[in-house]
């Protein structure tokens, strides 16, 4: 192997995430970069004493969900027994590795015995990923190296996302890749390694080396830098052709033209033998090969001139991906299609027959019936054991190709609308279902499920809501006399008060529509799922009764797929409960929501409990590292466009506490309220509330007044009251700054009119604070005592220090400044400990303009509170003068600190004050 050139820190930085676990190494770079070899150099220098597991992803792959792990897992047996005679399963290994059995017979009997299958092949699924992860918390400390990931399937990455989002303690992962590719899990990195081209100077290092000579012709590097653009394995590959040619300073132009130059220096046998490598394109059993190739003769010499390798299992191709797509180019057509039939005639004898490369072969050798045949047969077989990744694949190559009969394509589409609603996001599969929907030959059953499958997916993988609500009612319609339960399945999604703009009265109609055709209808699972459904809809809109129907959902069903469905309906429970402010529910519902998710592998419940946990943590006031967690959240939820509203609130509202406006104003329209019928609307009115409360915070009521109109207009439309907290009090206070009281009683009437016999202690709070705001300084403060103390019992930390900041004021008003100073005191002191600048800073200015002391500043390292508060800003880029309109200080002030600030932190400039730490 040739020596690593120009990568010196680059392995550096890979050894010390191998060596440092937990950890996550991406290395990515353009084909022949010089990934595998970087990887291969850090794990010879690096590893001792850590069992190395190799994986790699193929082009052409059969059906074997999450092959490229268990390829890697076979290594494991060894350091498991080590030098010790196994005659049972080994001991300590966690019960749930005995799943892994039926994948991996290397570990025969080190494994516990296999538990009983599941019925929910999600169910299995997680599972399948939880006993990978503790087989290799087992086989730790260890190093779990997957190569070409960009050819990964839907589900490895999906396994690999598991394994980075709980990863064992003794695991180092390596992922190599091309760019582009989607999926990775960005957000969990250790270390993100990009490889560049190597310069000349490293060029004439590498060529040196390999040519193993001191020094070489004048110029010969700078050309062969030109030619090869840097990229390692091109120049190795062109300075194999060279040979004696070196003291002519000759380089060939492209890598075809030197393979060409190769292969036509080679004797017939050996020339069958490498152009047969060329079209199977993934390395091959010797016997394979020889069929391919019409004979056996020609691979020793082949090996020994090095145009061929040997490759792990006995198998034997090309040492890289570009050598063999330049080999086969130089093979004229027809020639190609030869070879390629026999492929065919060759792969058709293996047992299991490779139906994916039996697919591929026959396309290209333009046997078009066996080209269908297998395809559809290959589609079946990867969805039959479970890798849906590879049947949508398949099915979307077979619809893509213009030689499709198009009598094919309806069956085949909807088949693809099956499959990819059970799986990842699938942007393909929703613009192939589209056009079908326009197919005159489709009767209306099938026109409707494939409306229902299209529907489903915007709504539930893409977020377009607008699209989809259209597309499911419209399904609705084609299936409720002939499949009742798919159109079940359909109104129950649209009676989800949270999504889309009818109003609520709409919603609950069709959920009684889809509890009637459940009903009717024998599905246990389906039946599970709209009485989850209809418990969910009760908790959104606070009705006391979401309680008794959560009870009495079947959690304890021997079917994993109803329990799946009762998993789904608990997360969904501890979100909306977490929406009310019945939190002590609300963790009840999301421990036992959690455990069942667990157990049943129902992935999203799961996903969604990592989201709210980020809006608790706002709720109760723990905001030590949220916004860096939040911000993690949005990077990891690049790929899915709505997954990371939630986080997307939870920053703008931290960046609204701390006076951060124009953070906070970036954040809030992205959650929702630039989208008020495409996103959740208790998520869309907290985002306009927010925006309220920003403009009021700039003087600019108008715009304040136009958000609250638009906002209460939608509440109302909506008629979920329960929700009213979380934009009435903004509203109101904003019409009542307007001078516009008359409409601001409107609206605290109706949202007292709807919270009538509702368990909503968030709304209650909220409608105290809004009474206080309309109501005589002598009921006033009172109501904003009660609302305070209504807070603090959910617990709201933050709210209830505003409520109390309310109460101070009207007891100013009052004339009550002994009893005002007191709460006032008392809420800065809390608005500082959250890190609420704005707040904390409006309330001390308060303090001094009545003559009363402010509370002690707490102090954190060699900075105080308030230089703290500046530094942050600052960090922001921030002038001074809007520094001071932040915090409530003349210009002068604000000067003094940052003067201080450069003082204490030894720096000369203020653009290099960083943001203090939490």
């Amino acid at each position: 192997m040739s020596e690593l050139v120009g990568r010196e820190g680059e392995l550096r930085v890979l050894r010390e995430a191998m060596t440092h676990p937990p950890s996550v190494a991406l290395v990515e770079g353009e084909p022949g970069i010089g990934k595998t070899r970087l990887v291969r150099a850090a794990a010879e220098g690096g590893v001792s004493g850590r069992t190395l597991l190799l994986g790699h992803c193929h082009q052409l792959r059969e059906p074997f969900p999450y092959g490229p792990v268990f390829e890697a897992l076979r290594e494991v047996p060894g350091r498991l027994a080590g030098n010790n005679p196994v005659t049972g399963p080994l001991a300590g290994l966690n019960p749930v590795t005995g799943a892994l059995r039926g994948h991996l017979p290397e570990l025969g009997e080190l494994l516990p015995p296999a538990p009983p299958p599941l019925a929910d092949p999600a169910a299995e699924r997680h599972r399948l990923f939880r006993a990978v992860r503790e087989l290799l918390a087992a086989a730790g400390p260890a190093v779990l190296v997957i190569e070409d990931l960009h050819w990964a399937d839907d589900g490895t990455r999906e396994l690999l996302r598991f394994l980075t989002s709980r990863p064992p303690e003794g695991l180092a992962l390596v992922l190599t890749y091309r760019r582009p590719v989607t999926g990775l899990p960005l957000g969990s990195a250790s270390a993100v390694i990009s490889l560049t081209p190597l310069d000349a100077a490293q060029v004439g290092r590498l060529a040196s080396g390999l040519l193993q000579r001191r020094e070489l012709p004048p110029g010969f590097a700078d050309r062969l830098h030109r030619r090869t653009s840097g990229i390692p394995f091109l120049v190795e590959e062109l300075l194999r052709s060279v040979g004696a040619d070196l003291e002519l300073g000759r380089v060939p132009l492209l890598l075809r033209e030197a393979m060409t130059e190769q292969l036509d220096r080679l004797p017939p046998e050996v020339l069958a033998t490498v152009r047969a490598a060329a079209v199977l394109r993934v390395p091959v059993r010797e016997d394979e090969l020889a069929a391919v190739a019409g004979g056996a003769a020609g691979l020793l010499e082949a090996l020994r001139l090095g145009v061929l390798h040997e490759h792990p299992g006995g198998r034997y191709g090309f040492r890289h991906p570009l050598a063999q797509e330049a080999a086969y180019d130089t093979i004229p057509g027809p020639g190609r299609r030869l070879i390629h039939a026999r492929a065919v005639a060759a792969l058709a004898e293996a047992d299991p027959p490779p139906l994916v490369q039996l697919t591929f072969h026959a396309r290209r050798a333009g046997d078009l019936a066996a080209w269908l045949e297998y395809g559809k047969a290959a589609a079946a077989r990867a969805a039959a054991v479970g890798d849906l990744p590879v049947a949508v694949e398949v099915l979307e190559e077979l619809l893509a190709d213009p030689e499709l009969p198009e009598a094919e394509r309806p069956p085949l589409v909807l088949t693809l609308g099956r499959l990819a609603m059970a799986g990842p996001a699938n942007p393909r599969a929703i613009l192939l279902l589209r056009p079908l929907l326009a197919d005159e030959r489709l009767s209306r059953e099938l026109r409707g499920e494939a409306r229902l499958s299209l529907g489903l997916m915007l709504h539930g993988q893409l977020g377009d809501v607008l699209a989809a609500r259209p597309a499911i009612m419209a399904a609705v319609a084609d299936l409720e006399a002939e499949r009742p339960a798919l159109a079940a399945r359909g109104l129950a999604c649209l009676a989800m008060p949270g999504w889309g703009p009818e109003p609520l009265e709409v919603q609950e109609q069709w959920m009684r529509r889809a509890e009637h055709l459940a009903a009717a209808g024998d599905d246990p699972e389906l039946q599970a799922a709209v009485a989850g459904n209809r418990a969910a809809l009760a908790m959104s809109v606070g009705r006391p009764e979401a309680g008794a129907l959560a009870a009495r959902l079947p959690a304890g069903d021997p079917s994993a797929a109803v329990r799946r469905q009762v998993a789904r309906t608990l997360c969904n429970l501890y979100d909306l409960a977490v929406t009310l402010g019945r939190l002590s529910e609300a963790e009840e519902y999301g421990r036992r929501g959690t455990a069942l998710a667990e157990e049943t592998g129902a992935l999203f419940p799961i996903y969604l409990v990592q989201g709210v946990s980020l809006r608790i943590d706002w709720m109760i006031g723990r905001w030590e590292g949220l916004a860096a967690r939040a911000e993690a959240m949005v990077e990891t939820t690049r790929d899915s466009p709505f997954a990371g509203v939630e986080a997307r609130l939870v920053l703008g509202q931290l960046a609204l506490a701390a006076g951060e406006w124009t953070e906070a104003e970036s954040h809030l329209h992205a959650a929702g309220r630039d989208s008020p019928d495409s996103l959740y609307l208790p998520f869309v009115l907290a985002s306009w509330a927010g925006l309220v409360e920003l403009h009021l915070a700039r003087e600019q009521v108008a715009r304040a007044v136009e958000e609250a109109r638009r906002a209460a207009a939608r509440l109302r439309r909506k008629g979920v009251w329960a929700w009213g907290d979380q934009v009435v009090p903004a509203a109101v206070t904003a019409l009542v700054t307007a001078g516009l009281r008359a409409e601001a009683a409107t609206l605290m009437g109706d949202f007292e009119a709807g919270l009538a016999g509702l368990d909503a202690p968030s709304a209650r709070a909220g409608l105290h604070v809004t009474r206080g705001l309309l109501t005589v300084p002598e009921e006033a403060y009172e109501h904003f005592a009660r609302a305070r103390e209504t807070y603090d019992a959910i617990p709201q930390p933050y709210a209830a220090a505003r409520a109390g900041e309310s109460e101070a004021g009207a007891l100013l008003a009052l004339g009550k400044s002994t009893a005002a100073a007191t709460v006032l005191a008392e809420v800065a002191e809390r608005f500082a400990a959250l890190g609420a600048t704005r707040d904390a800073a409006r309330c001390r200015r308060l303090l001094r303009e009545h003559g009363v002391s402010a509370p002690a500043l707490r102090r954190g390292g060699v900075l105080s509170q308030r230089e703290r508060e500046v530094a942050r800003l600052v960090a922001l880029g921030r002038t001074n003068k809007e520094i001071a309109e932040v915090l409530f200080l003349s210009r002068r002030t604000v000067e003094t600190h940052v003067a201080t600030l450069l003082r204490k932190l030894g720096v000369r400039s203020r653009t290099e004050i960083t943001p203090p730490a939490d």
